[in-house]
């Protein structure tokens, strides 16, 4: 009885012992083990893995892409114009016993923040070496990648690894705003002004166009009327001439009702003449002994 009474307590002691050096790496991390705070092994590959009870202890780090947003900073282009800028980063770490070196116990957050102040300086290396134009047009894949590249370098000493970099918003700051839109609707409107100048101007070539042709058009159409006309009144006194040349006495008594009809039309009834003119020759009665 007293036998059992010491072997069971040590049973469970060698058990919790043989379970306190048995760990588990997941796939998706890294770990250390680590001895009164040095590095004793690094365990990478997924699986079980053993350490010394007691004395020994794991750290696990994160072995997937991470993502680390930088808080907004002002930048200043070339063209002196400041702007607010947003971005994030990918990233992952690399070499494990490099980053505990590094950041000691802070791990990840202590991370971030060396990596915060890497990509800040980059962003206001690179971006403060172009034009605002270049930053805030579509094409910026050039400028992120830059950035990449510079904070490659820094992060690798911290075991990181850097893969990639994203401007998320590039705006101008509130104060700068009314005076950048002032200057758009200025532009805008000079625009607008020479659009309508050169609006008057091809209207002013048109309409003068328009009024020389329609001149030279009413010019022909008139010549040519004034010469039908003409050619009209030759036919005309041709004709007549070859009628009153042919029956004199006939062209006389034609005209000569054409000039009553047209002397007695309606307004026109009172005549005063001498009854022996000869307006009235064809009117008179011939008497029979006339000879």
């Amino acid at each position: 009885m007293n036998r059992m009474t010491f072997i069971l307590p040590g049973i469970v002691v060698v058990i919790a012992l043989v379970l306190s050096s048995i760990f588990i790496v997941d796939e998706r991390e890294k770990a250390l083990v680590l001895q009164f705070g040095q590095i004793r092994d690094v365990k990478e590959e997924p699986g079980l893995a053993f350490k010394i009870p007691l004395i020994q202890n794991v750290v696990r780090y994160d072995d997937r892409i991470l993502s680390r947003e930088v808080d907004q900073i002002e930048v200043t282009p070339l063209d002196d114009r400041r702007l607010r800028v947003e971005a994030f980063a990918r990233y992952r770490i690399a070499d494990v016993v490099q980053f505990r070196q590094a950041v000691g116990t802070g791990g990840i957050a202590q991370a971030d923040v060396r990596l915060d102040s890497i990509l800040r300086a980059q962003l206001r290396e690179v971006l403060g070496s172009v034009s605002s134009n270049d930053i805030l047009s579509s094409d910026r894949a050039a400028l992120m990648l830059r950035i990449r590249n510079g904070a490659i370098e820094q992060a690798n000493a911290l075991g990181l690894e850097v893969v990639d970099v994203r401007l998320k918003a590039t705006d101008l700051p509130p104060q700068n705003l009314d005076a950048t839109f002032a200057r758009m609707r200025a532009e805008r409107e000079r625009e607008a002004t020479d659009e309508r100048a050169r609006g008057r101007e091809a209207q002013q070539r048109t309409q003068a166009q328009a009024d020389r042709t329609v001149v030279e058009l009413v010019s022909d159409a008139n010549r040519q009327a004034e010469i039908i006309r003409g050619e009209a009144d030759a036919a005309r006194t041709a004709i007549f001439a070859e009628a009153f040349g042919a029956e004199p006495e006939f062209y006389n008594f034609v005209r000569s009702l054409t000039a009553y009809e047209r002397s007695l039309l309606e307004g026109n009834s009172t005549l005063i003449m001498s009854p022996d003119s000869e307006f009235f020759d064809y009117l008179k009665t011939a008497t029979p002994n006339a000879q």
